[in-house]
């Protein structure tokens, strides 16, 4: 079983946009994070997702383990839940099939207070010189 959260973080002012991504499996943390191009919340949100998928892909993990996908980003989540979404279309279908690599995959929405080691992940990276 395989927990990945994901989050994106935004100044306003700049501009600048940052991701944060924490994989957990088996009791052990993998913990990433990255300042990308500067975007708005809900594509970060987006870039942040796709990069979690892309990391697990990446890190070789079994398509057979359960992905259980948490993120406070609703847009993400009901863009999953509807395979559609009208502004985030080309992202929405990046991240399907990425999450199609894997048998299974459930999404959650949480509130920000439960997603705290990816949203510090983000902050970090946003706030790093």
């Amino acid at each position: 079983m395989i927990k990945l959260y994901t989050d994106a973080a935004v100044n306003q002012q700049s501009g600048k946009a940052a991701i944060g991504i924490l994989i957990i499996q088996n009791g052990h943390q993998i913990q990433l994070n990255q300042k990308i191009v500067s975007m708005d919340n809900h594509h970060a949100e987006f870039e942040a997702a796709i990069g979690g998928f892309q990391k697990l892909i990446g890190l070789g993990i079994d398509p057979a383990e359960f992905v259980f996908y948490y993120t406070d980003s609703k847009i993400v989540i009901d863009s999953l839940n509807k395979a559609y979404a009208k502004h985030f279309e080309t992202q929405t279908e990046q991240l399907i099939t990425l999450q199609n690599h894997f048998t299974t995959v459930i999404n959650t929405w949480i509130p920000d207070t439960q997603n705290h080691g990816a949203h510090n992940l983000a902050m970090q990276a946003l706030h790093a010189k």
